[in-house]
């Protein structure tokens, strides 16, 4: 193809929608041409790739500075070449990425133009790779409706004139393999609109680095080549991550779990993390670590909640590799990774997805649709089928490339309803003119399809506050196909009992027994989360009634009441030992609080509740099924006393729980049970390991045949003031 004036114009401009048309080698009227675009260069010379020796001397092409042209009257085919550059009295040689075919085949073009590509992150992002010989990075970035495409980065001076992509056809697709580009380089995207308009400087959508907030460029990082070291895990997760399975999860903030003060108060690694914190929570028994979200993020502030770089874990503990690192180490003590996942909006910053290629291309144009009020940031389309792909591959990719075990995704409600939080006429109705986003709805089954068919043993979880049906039911069953769905009417309607002064807990009965007439509807967990902790609504131990020693009591018996309850169980960091402050993502859990044997009594509690319940098949087995529960006392308000048997499948030992939520001893207190022998006391949450003041069972009950509670047999026991009491059937 012979070079025009509207060619050379274009190239010079950085506006050329085809470069690799007229750049690099090219038959023109029966000869081999090599063009070469090096602005500030005075002298370019092709040279032989294997000999060295120069083929052919470029000549300026005088009405385009920086355009180099030449003819290799030699060469009769095709030749490999690398450019030797001069400047400023400086020669070096570098290899022309417009010499190198594309990457990207037909069948992933097929897949990516019609939305289906579940591994697309293996295509678009920056990969580390060899070409024709040559090591260097192959960029690829989805942007149908921009006018030119450029990579830019320290190998070209940041400069976009320099190496526009190749646009691959109706997929919107551009793609350039850059030689000598390797791990640890950064870059960005620099896009002209359709009407030829510079945007700002883009982050990779399908990057896998960032640069330390608050600089913003992605990182090229190499994703090959790690060795895991979890296949005895991996095999058998899928046993251990089931309904009926013991789930307890620690869930918490990676940079404010622990700091190192000595050291400008800086977060720990995930490398420290991988020894400490997987430490710490498999010696509390707990079977599962939930993270905040890690992938990559501009402000501190958002806990992660808005993320810009979906595909890259975050900077700020260290790199891809030690990332997976922490993972390993997860799964070497036999604990499961979750991530917070966040589908739902992304913020409007300049160098993250909103109007990415110039036009509303991953959120809706619509602002009534396109835009969150709550959070001031944008909600993708789920309707357009690749911003689906995209969400959908996104959640493959933690699964699959980082051995994660399961994603919670957060704020499902507001993806379900159009109208969330939005005022009459501040929403636009779906096709029937109802208020359900039958788009997103489609897209959480497909993604949950997609997890559950790809993934061996993930699980999905929803953090969903609406009575929506079917949130944990298989999705071709008419469900949204989560493996799990948070129960936060639970957890609201608990809460708000415990804050009541004792005196008044009877007027309330009702918020501790509500939950257990859906309680089987959904395969829940009862999350007491960050969220509980924040924006002025205190610490858990805050909201307990008393002073001092009452509050304690209060919170024991409200963990006791919890992990003997039907559901999984998530408690957020500090709550363990019962901070009192209130959770401040900026600074350290307050660790000397352990010192103090209230604090350490709770610790142990956890600790022993987390244990006993990972040790009794009662609490887990029918977990889900409403048989493997049986209220003995329900309706006794006026004690403020709570009675409920849990059972498991076949011979399973029943465990008997009982709450007292008054400050008032009951001695000699008669209890029905449904079989004869002796209960033995496992866990008095007023004992003096705990905090409280020792007043129990002395081990355990025997049996007397005196009916109560409708039931031919009964014990007697002691109910300490706020307690909850676990007795198990000794067969």
């Amino acid at each position: 193809m012979s070079l025009s004036d509207h060619d050379k114009h274009d190239l010079l401009a950085g506006r050329h929608a085809d470069p690799f048309s007229v750049l690099g080698l090219h038959e023109v009227n029966g000869k081999l041409t090599l063009r070469a675009l090096v602005p500030g260069a005075s002298e370019v010379v092709a040279v032989d790739v294997r000999t060295g020796r120069k083929i052919v001397e470029l000549a300026a092409v005088g009405d385009a500075p920086g355009l180099f042209e030449g003819v290799a009257a030699r060469r009769r085919k095709p030749f490999e070449y690398h450019l030797k550059v001069s400047a400023d009295g400086h020669s070096w040689i570098a290899d022309d990425p417009y010499r190198f075919g594309p990457v990207m085949g037909e069948l992933d073009e097929h897949l990516i133009g019609e939305g289906s590509h579940r591994r697309l992150w293996e295509v678009l992002g920056a990969h580390v790779m060899t070409r024709q010989g040559v090591a260097g990075t192959h960029f690829a970035v989805w942007a149908p409706n921009a006018m030119r495409v450029s990579v830019i980065g320290d190998f070209n001076a940041w400069d976009g004139r320099r190496n526009p992509m190749r646009k691959r056809g109706a997929t919107g697709v551009w793609e350039i393999f850059m030689p000598g580009v390797g791990d640890g380089e950064i870059y960005k995207y620099e896009i002209l609109d359709a009407t030829g308009a510079l945007l700002p400087q883009k982050a990779d959508p399908v990057g896998f680095g960032s640069e330390h907030p608050p600089r913003t460029g992605s990182v090229v990082r190499d994703i090959r080549g790690y060795t895991w070291r979890d296949n005895a895990w991996m095999s058998r997760r899928g046993a251990v991550q089931r309904f009926d399975k013991p789930i307890s999860v620690y869930e918490v903030h990676l940079g404010s779990w622990r700091r190192v003060p000595e050291e400008g108060n800086r977060p720990l690694s995930y490398r420290e993390h991988a020894e400490q914190l997987v430490r710490y929570a498999k010696d509390l028994g707990f079977t599962h670590l939930e993270l905040m979200p890690v992938s990559e993020f501009p402000f501190d502030g958002s806990w992660g909640y808005q993320p810009v770089g979906l595909f890259a874990p975050t900077i700020r503990h260290g790199t891809f590799d030690e990332f997976r690192a922490f993972v390993d180490a997860c799964h070497a003590a036999d604990i499961g990774l979750i991530l917070d996942w966040v589908p739902g909006h992304f913020p409007e910053d300049p160098h993250g997805l909103g109007r990415f290629d110039g036009t509303a291309l991953y959120e809706h144009a619509d602002r009534r649709e396109g835009f969150h009020p709550d959070w001031n940031t944008l909600v993708y389309n789920y309707g357009r089928a690749e911003v689906a792909n995209y969400l959908i591959a996104n959640a493959l990719y933690w699964l699959e490339e980082h051995h994660v075990d399961g994603l919670r995704v957060d704020a499902v409600a507001s993806m379900l309803y159009r109208d969330y939080s939005r005022k009459e006429g501040e929403w636009v109705p779906n096709r029937h003119g109802g208020r359900e986003n039958l788009e997103a709805i489609d897209f959480m089954r497909n993604m949950n399809t997609a997890a559950y068919g790809e993934s061996d043993g993930i699980m999905t979880i929803a953090e969903e506050s609406t009575a929506f049906p079917g949130v944990s039911a298989p999705a071709d069953a008419g469900g949204l196909g989560f493996g799990f769905k948070w129960n936060m009417g639970w957890m609201n309607d608990t809460l708000s009992y415990m804050s009541e002064d004792p005196v008044h807990r009877k007027f309330h009965h009702s918020k501790m027994t509500f939950g257990l007439h859906y309680a089987f509807s959904e395969n829940f967990i009862l999350p007491l989360s960050h969220d509980e902790v924040v924006h002025g609504k205190g610490s858990l131990l805050a909201r307990m009634p008393g002073e001092g020693w009452d509050k304690f009591a209060n919170l024991r018996a409200y963990y006791g009441f919890m992990w003997g309850h039907p559901g999984k169980k998530l408690l957020f960091m500090g709550c363990e030992f019962a901070q009192p402050a209130e959770w401040n993502h900026d600074s350290s859990l307050d660790w000397h609080l352990l010192d103090d044997g209230l604090h350490r009594g709770m610790q142990s509690l956890v600790r022993d509740l987390n244990r006993f319940y990972t040790a009794t098949p009662a609490l887990y087995e029918l977990d889900a099924k409403p048989e493997g529960f049986e209220w003995v006392e329900e309706d006794n308000a006026d004690e403020s006393v709570l009675v409920w048997l849990r059972k498991g499948s076949g011979d399973t030992p029943p465990v008997l729980v009982v709450s007292n939520f008054t400050p008032v001893e009951r001695p000699a207190r008669r209890i029905g049970v449904p079989e004869p022998g002796r209960w033995a006391e496992r866990i008095n949450t007023n004992a003096e390991a705990y905090g409280g003041d020792g007043r129990g069972n002395m081990g355990g009950v025997h049996s007397e045949e005196v009916a109560a509670s409708g039931r031919p047999v009964s014990i007697t026991v002691t109910l300490p003031p706020l307690t909850t009491l676990f007795f198990e059937l000794e067969r």
